[in-house]
């Protein structure tokens, strides 16, 4: 498997520069900012020349018997091509030099979770043929909005196995880059929608919030069948919610929606305050702690 470098022409220094100072939403100074900030934070690693940690049997065991390496690169591989295939729609050169960026850091994930589980021997089914979406917009939406959801839950996951020691270290360093990828990218996402939305016509813009209503119907509904029938690879975005029944960590709920605000809060309060974060998620999760008790301290 083989990932085609990234290059950009060069942009204007007026395009991609942006004001200090306060920004309005949808403004060219709001679009100028949440474009550089991803352009600007790229790593340039590469997932092929990544030096797997050795790890012993039982946490080579605890790696493998998570059912959740299927999903995972075949989520990452829809993605980057949903993403991209609506990147082939925008003329813009900033934003499209962005939306080309977030695509590629999508199937760069797939690429490191394909080389991860090959060298540590775990079996993967064989991938799908990605159909292109015929709706780029709506399939990046979902896209988008289900990177909000999946990322809040994977941050508390990602620490609590990390506190916990499921994972070693040293894999747990390995893995940070994507996780900051995750945060840039639903940074951008959500600074995105707002900017796109402010500069749509007005006769537009019902039409455009009834889709992001539709888009959140769709993840619930898609949600629901998850907690169903958990396990079942056909199942798309889902290896978050997956793996969260495997880590076996003894941790409570109102622990683990405390561990994922904190997580969240952490990894996105590094980045320009004047861009929006997501919300829906942890005010949901906010909501949902009032009715909790304190966590059991052990």
């Amino acid at each position: 498997m083989t990932l085609q470098p990234l290059t950009f022409p060069d942009l204007p220094e007026e395009m991609v520069s942006s004001a200090a100072g306060s920004i309005r939403l949808g403004s060219n100074d709001h679009k100028k900012l949440f474009c550089r900030t991803l352009l600007s934070t790229f790593d340039p690693y590469r997932p092929a020349v990544i030096d797997w940690p050795k790890l012993g049997p039982a946490a080579l065991e605890r790696l493998a018997s998570l059912p959740i390496w299927d999903i995972a690169v075949q989520t990452e591989g829809k993605a980057g091509l949903r993403v991209a295939t609506y990147g082939d729609t925008v003329s813009d050169p900033l934003l499209n030099q962005a939306i080309a960026l977030n695509a590629f850091e999508e199937q760069r994930h797939k690429h490191v979770l394909h080389n991860m589980v090959h060298a540590y021997g775990i079996e993967l089914a064989p991938e799908p043929q990605y159909a292109k979406p015929r709706d780029p917009e709506w399939a990046f939406m979902v896209t988008g909005y289900s990177e909000c959801i999946d990322s809040f839950f994977a941050f508390g996951l990602f620490e609590t196995a990390r506190r916990s020691g499921f994972f070693p270290e040293e894999l747990v360093e390995t893995f940070e880059p994507v996780m900051r990828e995750e945060g840039r990218h639903i940074l951008f996402f959500v600074n995105w929608v707002a900017w796109h939305r402010r500069n749509m016509p007005l006769w537009r813009r019902p039409w455009f919030a009834m889709k992001i209503a539709a888009v959140w119907g769709f993840l619930i509904w898609e949600r629901i069948g998850i907690a169903r029938d958990v396990g079942g690879a056909s199942h798309d975005n889902n290896f978050t919610m997956n793996g969260a029944k495997e880590l076996g960590v003894d941790i409570s709920v109102a622990e683990l929606m405390d561990t994922c605000l904190a997580e969240n809060d952490r990894r996105l309060r590094i980045y320009d305050a004047r861009l929006l974060r997501p919300t829906f998620v942890p005010r949901m999760v906010r909501l949902a702690r009032r009715f909790m008790g304190k966590p059991v301290q052990a």
